[in-house]
């Protein structure tokens, strides 16, 4: 039963963290992993479970998704949902052994997103100046490439999403955050779709329906939390996360 209300509590933060700008792949990985399942699996199963979370959060902002650029939100979402599958069959065809090597080190690279990423979007935006406009077509093959990412690991890629729009087309972080989260929802239901036919998330069905239920809580409250919290409070937990669970996935290994 402790063990279950450690995987409850992860499934929370993970759907948390997910709402409120990114993260939960920092928490839900290593949680599965510490209780013994391979980092494929525990990757395959923390997908499947944070899907009801993301879409919770997608929920809670359906009337504040606003178009990316000139793209259209079906065009967006298509991609996403493509993406996300071929990513999540990328995890699948390739040895495991793959995985086990890169995890860590896509762990640290989210990381590194996670501190940097919004000034250095914020930097290039600002000496691009007028030349910010990607097209229609950009946005869609920068969408592609990034929930390939996501369906293959997912973590901080709704970080590179915000980065990618407001680089490209100087989209503010805060207007775009309903959408990097619709987006997300996209990728991970496509990618969770293929988990369930094809990989053994379901053979730790309780672990999967405990995280499972966590990430639909802590997604619909996330949500809502992030509306009332300060950014920089924010960012802070995402980080400390990140770096915290990174820092463990290697002494680990």
């Amino acid at each position: 039963m402790s063990e279950l209300l450690l995987v409850l509590l992860a499934g929370v933060a993970a759907g948390v963290l997910n709402a409120l700008g990114g993260g939960g792949t920092f928490v839900a990985l290593p949680a599965l992993v510490a209780f013994g399942l391979s980092p494929v699996t525990a990757n395959a199963l923390s997908r499947v479970a944070l899907v009801p979370g993301a879409v919770a959060s997608a929920w809670v902002y359906r009337r504040e998704l606003t178009p990316v650029g000139s793209t259209s939100t079906k065009s967006l979402t298509v991609i996403s949902v493509i993406g996300g599958g071929v990513g999540a069959g990328l995890l699948l065809v390739l040895p495991a052994s793959s995985f086990d090597v890169a995890a860590p080190w896509l762990l640290a690279f989210a990381t590194v997103i996670l501190m940097v990423g919004r000034r250095l979007s914020q930097l290039l935006s600002t000496s691009l100046g007028s030349s910010v406009g990607m097209s229609a077509r950009a946005v869609l093959i920068g969408q592609f490439c990034l929930a390939v990412y996501g369906g293959y690991f997912g973590g901080a890629v709704g970080i590179l999403m915000l980065a990618l729009w407001s680089i490209g087309l100087g989209l503010d972080a805060a207007v775009s955050n309903p959408m990097r989260i619709a987006q997300l929802a996209a990728i991970y239901l496509s990618a969770t779709v293929l988990f369930l036919i094809a990989s053994d998330a379901l053979t730790a069905p309780l672990l999967l329906s405990t995280m499972l239920v966590g990430a639909l809580v802590g997604g619909y409250a996330g949500a809502h939390l992030a509306r009332r919290l300060p950014d920089w409070l924010l960012r802070g937990v995402i980080l400390t996360t990140a770096v915290t669970m990174t820092v463990l996935y290697f002494l680990r290994g």
